[in-house]
């Protein structure tokens, strides 16, 4: 990563409210962490591809593409956060496997920066897996449920 735009990076992060930052490029993946009081901590944490050096690999299994992954729809996380399957505490939970959604209808919520985000069915369906714990925290784009 240029060094001029990891500079204009730190410098946005330290003038502005947010505490933590990471920007994953081609080269790399860079996070920028603020804390209070203490200087700005940035890590590196994947290598670019130019300090990576590449060794062949061989012997890999082959991977039958039925047992690639789970079957269907995976409807999958719009952003990150914390996974969880029912509104409040002790409530019902949105979708159990084998309930029937459609497409809209809320299955689970999705907390990130204190808001609380009701996530909807992007298909109408079965569900046939959960693929998170409720309390567990999601990353964008990790698949939660499967729907057939």
């Amino acid at each position: 990563m240029d060094l001029r735009k990891l500079k204009t990076l730190i410098d946005l992060v330290s003038e502005s409210n947010v505490s933590e930052l990471e920007i994953t490029e081609a080269e790399g993946k860079v996070r920028i962490v603020k804390s209070s009081g203490a200087p700005l901590v940035m890590q590196q944490l994947v290598p670019t591809m130019a300090t990576t050096p590449l060794v062949p690999v061989t012997n890999l299994p082959v991977v039958d593409a039925a047992d690639a992954g789970p079957a269907g729809h995976a409807v999958k996380s719009p952003m990150v956060g914390t996974f969880y399957r029912s509104a409040s505490p002790g409530a019902k939970t949105y979708v159990e496997i084998g309930s029937v959604v459609r497409e809209g209808e809320t299955i689970c919520i999705i907390e990130a920066m204190k808001i609380l985000n009701e996530i909807e069915a992007d298909k109408s369906g079965t569900v046939t897996k959960i693929l998170c714990d409720n309390g567990q925290a999601v990353e964008y784009g990790q698949p939660m449920f499967m729907i057939e």
